[in-house]
């Protein structure tokens, strides 16, 4: 019974959100970094393809896309960040900017997250 029951939930679930969401690729994306020792945030500009430096982490994008019938909203955004004490990758994947704690980074002095995608 329990089983019957999960796979109809699974199955409405799946069936409420749309097949398929039409995404724009944008030319870069807004981020916010927070120094968790100091509690200073930073927001910084990226283009597809640019580096920043956030202490000594080392931010590179490679890719922003967001929904086209919602340009403000969930934006997710290819990041590649690097320590740059050692050059260890401590994060490669897409970040959503709607949910930043589901794929998130997890450094011992900083937090990175997606704002939103630029188009200008």
């Amino acid at each position: 019974m329990i089983f019957r029951a999960a796979i109809t939930a699974v199955a409405l679930i799946a069936t409420s959100f749309p097949a398929s969401a039409e995404t724009g690729k944008a030319t870069g994306a807004l981020l916010r970094g927070l120094d968790k020792v100091s509690g200073t945030p930073i927001d910084f500009s990226m283009k597809v393809g640019d580096t920043v430096e956030l202490g000594r982490l080392r931010v590179t994008l490679g890719e922003c896309r967001y929904p086209t019938d919602n340009p403000t909203g969930d934006a997710y955004a290819w990041l590649v960040i690097r320590d740059g004490n050692d050059d260890q990758t401590t994060f490669e994947g897409w970040m959503i900017a709607s949910s930043p704690a589901l794929n998130a980074l997890d450094h011992q002095r900083y937090d990175v997250w997606v704002l939103r995608c630029t188009t200008d």
